[in-house]
Formats: structure tokens, sequence, C-alpha cells
């Protein structure tokens, strides 16, 4: 046994902790291609700073600037008090978040966040600007490499903050334009006044939640008009659609909780009892919330984050001597919901109308349903289709980082899914083996989730028959082949799930796996390219005549070598809805009958092998 003596002990400095454990800080680290990397959260880190200056009174424009690996913003609030810039951006547990005069209801109040963002910086710089006076000091990985004296300024009061992420820790990232838009509109929603500008754009929001609902609901497939009930320290928008199951934006301070946490189970239970006692009849839960689309927002007391990336709220109650979060909101839905509807009779009979059609689809199919899941748990015991990983999303004890590494690919081929079995990570990585190519599910009803033996074991795999509250993996990611064929199955499977699970695309679980073209080698180095202008790149950086090897499906790429492409450097497109895309549009364009519009557009972009070049990720 070795010796354990003193010497073992090690006591580390802010900067060298926030590096050995970024996951402590940030969450998972990534390349920018899902929305919860921790570039974002990085993003996110200063712009609150900036939001809990507005909050306070002080400044009514944030300015953000954002290019591929560069951060700016520019707030126009107090700015922090210039004998205190360096130790505010370097010193654990420094910050004026504590003084609950000076910060109230506050989303950050542990002093580390802005400390993370400059450790975890190749280049940061921080510069107030305060009474006519400025103060600048400049940062590389946590490190002060320079400070400048005071002077005079004429700039207007507030802070400004730039970094650049360090490529060492987040390996090949990029920032996404469409995740970082999706944060500043929710900004601006939940700050009724503030004008957030983003690389020139202006965002502003007069209405709140109200705006957030009906810029991501399809309009044509809202039920009712949007109900928009505020009161204090809560705010609640929610109508029914169209759509498959359920869809909530929850808010915490001004801080967008992804996973939920108390006070949105707080609102899918006042909901249903609300609308029970409202109609006089007792209604099935799932019924109620099938189709609902809602966003509440509400401001905690010294909140209770489960990880310092805050997505997920475990506060019991809304302050020291305040009501638990689940009375405060019950009590609030089940006051001014009922107001509402009783004083609105179109909208409660419409919602009426949603409920009990939600109530007979669900019986139509309940007996399709029940031989179907009795057939997915026989199935599950001896599941071929799935190689599952020893932990999960839904796993609530488990380390928080190991839950949002949480992956499922989904394959086509038994070479394929081989050798990503072979080559993944047993916790936190799986596989569900598709036989061939799906059905072609557009225009076809959910019974078909439950009729077709494949969907329906995928269902059950992801475990989102009733919504995304036990989703059990963060990441669901296709992995096919980038030939047709491949390229076939990823429409019908993101048909799929556009289709039935359109909240899971929206919360951005799906993705698309990138894997290399070529290998570039020689006896010293070996290189994987992603492009044509990759490959040219390294036999250029290699000389010589390097062995180029053309891969044309997954199933001729190694164990070893998958190994490699579905680790730390995973590459993965994000498939991102934009605004002004309905999926119903998308569907229709895409996998409908072959329109001429169609067809134009396929043989517009018709491509031979020589004809690759490199492309940047499209969203969907």
């Amino acid at each position: 046994m070795a010796n354990y003596t003193e010497e073992d002990i090690r006591s580390l400095d802010w900067k060298e902790h926030i590096r050995l454990r970024p996951g402590m800080y940030i969450g998972k680290l990534g390349d920018g291609s899902a929305h919860d990397d921790g570039i974002y959260i990085l993003l996110k880190e200063i712009i609150d700073n900036s939001i809990d200056e507005f909050v306070m009174g002080a400044g009514k424009t944030i300015e953000v600037n954002v290019s591929d690996h560069k951060v700016s913003v520019r707030d126009y609030g107090r700015g922090i008090p210039l004998g205190k810039v360096i130790d505010c951006v370097s010193k654990i547990n420094t910050g004026g978040k504590y003084d609950s005069n000076a910060f109230q209801k506050s989303v950050g109040l542990n002093g580390v966040g802005t400390k993370a963002v400059n450790a975890l910086s190749e280049k940061f710089s921080v510069q107030s600007y305060r009474n006519g006076q400025t103060k600048r000091a400049e940062f590389e990985k946590g490190v002060l490499v320079k400070e400048e004296a005071e002077t005079e300024t004429s700039q207007r009061n507030g802070t400004s903050i730039t970094f650049v992420p360090d490529n060492t820790v987040f390996r090949n990232f990029r920032f996404v334009p469409e995740f970082i838009e999706n944060m500043i509109w929710n900004y601006v929603y939940l700050n009724a006044g503030l004008t957030l500008q983003f690389n020139g754009q202006k965002f502003h929001s007069e209405r709140g939640l109200y705006d957030l609902l009906m810029r991501n609901v399809e309009e044509e497939s809202i039920r009712y008009p949007v109900i928009h009930l505020r009161g204090n320290d809560i705010e609640l928008a929610m109508t029914h659609g169209s759509q498959y199951g359920e869809e909530y934006y929850s808010f915490v301070n001004g801080q967008h909780t992804t996973q939920g946490g108390t006070h949105q189970a707080a609102l899918r239970e006042a909901v249903v009892k609300t609308l029970r006692e409202f109609y006089k009849k007792d209604f099935d839960a799932t019924d109620i919330r099938a189709s609902i689309v809602a966003a509440i927002s509400i401001k905690v007391q010294e909140p209770v984050f489960e990880s310092q990336t805050k997505t997920r709220l475990g506060s019991l109650n809304i302050g020291p001597d305040g009501p638990s979060v689940r009375s405060f909101v019950n009590d609030f839905v089940k006051k001014e919901l009922d107001n509402y509807l009783h004083q609105h009779a179109a909208v409660a009979e419409a919602m009426l109308k949603r409920i009990m059609q939600s109530e007979r689809e669900r019986k139509e199919i309940a007996g399709i349903r029940k031989i179907a899941n009795e057939r997915a748990k026989k199935a599950a015991l001896h599941n071929k289709k799935l190689r599952d990983c020893k932990l999960h999303l839904s796993d609530e004890k488990a380390d928080q980082d190991l839950r949002l590494a949480t992956t499922l690919f989904i394959t086509e081929g038994d070479s394929a899914s081989g050798s990503i079995t072979k080559a993944r990570k047993v916790d936190t990585q799986a596989v569900f083996s598709l036989k061939g190519k799906p059905l072609n599910s557009f225009g076809l009803t959910k019974k078909i989730v439950y009729e077709n033996e494949e969907f329906n074991l995928l269902q059950h795999a992801l475990n989102i028959e009733d919504g995304l509250e036990g989703l059990r993996y963060n990441n669901v990611v296709i992995a096919t082949d980038a030939d047709v064929d491949g390229m076939h199955i990823r429409l019908l499977l993101m048909t799929f799930f556009l289709q039935f699970f359109p909240d899971m695309v929206k919360a951005g679980h799906v993705s698309i796996l990138q894997t290399p073209l070529f290998r570039v080698r020689n006896k010293k180095e070996t290189i994987y390219c992603y492009s044509e202008d990759e490959k040219r790149k390294a036999v250029a950086r290699l000389g010589g005549k390097p062995e180029i090897t053309r891969f044309k499906g997954l199933g001729e790429i190694s164990p070893d070598e998958f190994g490699l492409f579905i680790g730390a450097d995973m590459r993965l497109d994000p498939v991102i809805l934009k605004k002004d895309t309905t999926i119903k549009q998308l569907l229709s364009y895409y996998m409908g009958k072959n329109t001429p519009d169609r067809q134009e557009f396929i043989i517009k972009r018709l491509r031979v092998e020589k004809d690759i070049v490199e492309e940047e990720q499209v969203p969907v």
C-alpha cells in the first residue's frame, strides 16, 4: 500500500482548480455544437451580470458581439468599482451580489461565474467605466498580464468584457449564432424595457412570455389565443397547439432552466388540478397536458440550483420566509387561470374541445398502445436493437457531468453499429441499431409509433412516450453514412422526431454525427479530414506523397479509429429549427410528394465525388 503523507496533500489556486475541474463550474465542455455546451455558459455568465445591472435600474441597453471564436459584451450599468476591477474577475467569492441591498433576486450569487470565464479563456479583458474614470486589465488563462492605470474617459458608465475561450479546453469550438439568438430572445422576453443588440441586430420585447410563445409556436396550429397572466414574482403564458407532446419554457430570476425543476413540475400539476375543477370533470392528466405549450417565470430569493450551470431549479421555497414553490405556483394558477377562463368563455370552450380531442385520440389507440408496450417490455429484456449504457440523463442521483454526456447513437447496419458499440464509452454512450430504412412517417398519426415495432422500441429506449421529463439521453445522435442512402435514413429519422416529438428537437437534443471523409497519413502522423479542404491542408502539412484513404461508409472505420470520433473531439451538427420555418412546411417540402420546386432544389445541389467541398452547418 502506498504511503499517504502530508506531501500528498495539495492546494490549488482558484484558476488551477477551475481549469482542472471545469465541469464543476460550467457543466460539459463541448465544441459549441449543442446549446448547453460550455462556451455558451461562459457567454451567459457575462450577460447575466449585465442583466443584473439592468434589473437594479442601471442601463437599458446591452451590446453583444460574437464571431466564431471571440465574444465582447458591453453594458451601461454602474460599472465595477475601479478599485475592485481585478478582484471581481480573478478572486473567487468576491463580488457585489452578497449584499442584498445591491442585488436582489439575482441569478448569480456565488461569485464564481466571471472568474470561471477568465480562467477558461485564452484571452480575457475587462474594462470598467465609472463617473468619468476608466480602468482596464488583461488576463491569459486567468493570469493577469496587463493592468492599466486609471484614466479619464468620456464613455458612459458600464462594463466591457471581451474573451476568447481556450481552444485547449474547448477543442475545435465554434459559436453557433442560432443558439445565441435564442438566448438573447429569452433575455428580452424576461426583462421588459431591455434592448439587447446582438451583432448589430436589436432585440426587444414588450409583452414578455406572450411574445416568447408567439415566436416559438406555429401560429396556424394554436387552438386558442395565448393566455398571458402576471403576478408578483410570477408570469405565465400558455396555449394548446396541434403538435404531439408537451413543451415548456421555464425561468428563474431570468435564468432559462432548460431541465425544469420544482417550478415547472408545480406548473404541470397546477394546470391539471385547476382545469379539472373548472370543467368539473376528472380528465386524465395526459389529456389535459397533451399539446400544451407554456412558459413560466418566477423570482426566488437565494435560488438553489442543482448545478453551477443553473439549468434545473432545486429550491423548495420562494424565499427564507416565503411559501413553497409548489404552493406559490399552484395558488397563482388556481386563482388567475380560473378567473381568466370564467371571463373568456370562447377560450374555455376551445380549450375543452382540445382536451376532449386528446382524450378521444388516446382512447382510439389505447388497445394498440397496450399491446405495443407489452411487446416493448418483453423486448427490453433481450433488445438486440439497443446496446444501453450504464448511466442516464434521468438518473437524478448520478453526477451532473455524466448525465449531460449521455448519448444515444442511432445507426444503420451491423458493421457501423458494431464499430460504434466497440468504441463507445459504456458508462454514457448507447447504440440503437436500425434494421434498414425506417418507415416514412410523414402525414401519419401517432398510432404508427405503436404499430411500427422499430419506432415503438426507439420511443421506449428514449423513454419519451409521456414527454421529455423522463428522457434517458441528453444527446440523440443520428449516425449514418454520408451517401444517398445514409442521407435518406437521416431525413426519415428527422421526420419521425419532428412530427411526433418536436419538443425534443426544439430543446436541442437531436444532432447529426460528422465522421471523417478522409484519412491522410505517413509513417509519423495520421490526420483525419472532414472535407476536401481539410484534406488539401493535411497533404500540404505532411508533404511528399502521403497515403490517402477515402471512407465511403461508417462500416469501413475500425472500432479503434471510431473511438477518436465519438470522444472528446466528436463533431456534431445540431438540428436547429429556424423561426421562419414551420415543421409542417419543412416536412411537406422534403417528405411530401415530389413537387417541381423540390426537384429543382435537388438538381441544383447534386454533387459528385470530386465536387465535395467544405460545408458550414446549415440549420434545418
